[in-house]
């Protein structure tokens, strides 16, 4: 196995598509199934998002994207979306991609807030996002609609080590 990680190309247009035509992989998203390439490329391929993927062989195993806000006064914070294709689900390619994400994130974009939502029946998802420093915030009740019920979904977010170590204190209540 020797996956890289290097940024998104127009190239990778297809086989992004292709990872989204999972159902196991829409589900977990804000998406509906059967995503469209040109769904895929608004997503993905806007100039103020930051993408990278996974590759092995030149074949696409999955991306992080980093949607950094448009918001004057948000430009510290990003949102992230990850989706790794079901073959290569658990290779560690979700770890890789997020913590790559998150030292651009920290050393290179000058993010401090890099939050997600998650639903709350997506542990496999919650117990990375927790491994690489994600906290839960909170909890949206009957947030989506998924698999023809109400859903939960939980707020994380994950700040700047170089910011939670006493650059700066929140005036936060």
């Amino acid at each position: 196995m020797s996956i890289k990680i290097r940024r998104l190309e127009p190239s990778d247009a297809e086989q992004l598509t292709e990872i989204y035509r999972f159902n196991s992989v829409s589900e977990n998203t804000s998406q509906l199934p059967y995503m469209s390439s040109d769904t895929v490329n608004s997503l993905f391929y806007e100039s103020n998002n930051y993408t990278l993927v996974a590759i092995d062989s030149d074949r696409v195993l999955g991306h992080v994207t980093l949607f950094i806000s448009h918001k004057q006064r948000e430009r510290h914070l990003a949102s992230v979306a990850i989706a790794v294709h079901p073959a290569s689900h658990g290779r560690g390619i979700g770890k890789m991609l997020l913590q790559e994400a998150l030292d651009q994130a920290d050393n290179w974009l000058n993010l401090i807030r890099v939050e997600l939502e998650v639903h709350t029946d997506n542990t496999s998802a919650i117990a990375l996002y927790e491994k690489v420093g994600f906290v839960k915030e909170g909890e949206r009740r009957f947030a989506t609609f998924k698999s023809g019920k109400l859903a939960n979904v939980l707020m994380m977010a994950r700040l700047s080590p170089q910011f939670t170590a006493g650059s700066q204190q929140s005036t936060a209540p």
